[in-house]
């Protein structure tokens, strides 16, 4: 079954936002530094995805691309929306308390970090092409024990992350068996390369976020990994048609 690893990620994150909701309430000082070292962890894991690749090129036209792409979209603008429309909906059914704290940062924050990288994109391809479901079970444990910590600091926006997760590599999943069909092998790991390397940019900017540095709008970048993952393809038709 194509999409049982992308089930599997998405109840880990399930069960574990709904344990971390469960843990007594950790004081002011302790969040501040469990989501610092989170930021710095999630900041290295982000260099190690970017330095993927050697077409540095790619990447920044990616970048700029998909950021453009985002910001007409405004598609950071519109994932707030949905958290805000979760927290509103949460408040009317339980009449205000924890639910009405805010929802769309855990959402956002989540959302970017479980479903940008290399085994976001890994794992459902492998489960799609192979039903080989190792990637996506090794991410569930990874995302399971993040949901814990997180949703222990963001509340319960945490848990609605994993609706995002199932859609994304769900899509993957399905759509895999046609990638496959469409580009031969050297050309689809160099597009896995590619995306991975612009995802590890991207995770870089969820983590300077979560160290408060500076406001990154991440999410309006998304596009950028569909610009890194048709650009192998583009060069190689380009090449083909100069030297025929």
């Amino acid at each position: 079954m194509a999409l049982w690893g992308t089930i599997v990620n998405s109840l880990a994150i399930i069960i574990g936002g709904l344990l971390g909701m469960m843990l007594p309430r950790i004081s002011t000082s302790i969040k501040n530094t469990v989501m610092q070292g989170l930021g710095l962890a999630i900041t290295v894991l982000g260099i190690t995805m970017a330095l993927k690749t050697t077409q540095i090129l790619i990447v920044i036209v990616s970048l700029v691309l998909g950021g453009i792409m985002g910001e007409l979209l405004r598609i950071e603008y519109r994932l707030a929306q949905l958290g805000d429309w979760l927290q509103d909906k949460l408040t009317s059914a339980s009449g205000g308390g924890r639910a009405a704290t805010s929802v769309s940062e855990g959402f956002v924050t989540c959302t970017l970090v479980y479903c940008i990288g290399a085994m976001a994109v890994l794992g459902p391809l492998d489960g799609g092409l192979r039903h080989n479901h190792d990637i996506l079970y090794t991410k569930a444990l990874l995302d399971g024990f993040l949901s814990i910590i997180f949703a222990s600091t963001l509340g319960i926006g945490v848990v609605f992350s994993a609706a995002s997760v199932f859609l994304m590599q769900g899509t993957i999943a399905l759509l895999a068996t046609f990638i496959a069909m469409a580009f031969s092998q050297p050309t689809l790991d160099a597009m896995i390369i590619q995306t991975t390397a612009v995802g590890g940019v991207l995770v870089i900017g969820v983590g300077i976020n979560l160290l408060q540095i500076l406001k990154i709008n991440v999410a309006n970048m998304l596009p950028a990994i569909l610009f890194a993952a048709a650009a192998e393809p583009f060069l190689h038709a380009v090449q083909s048609w100069l030297h025929p």
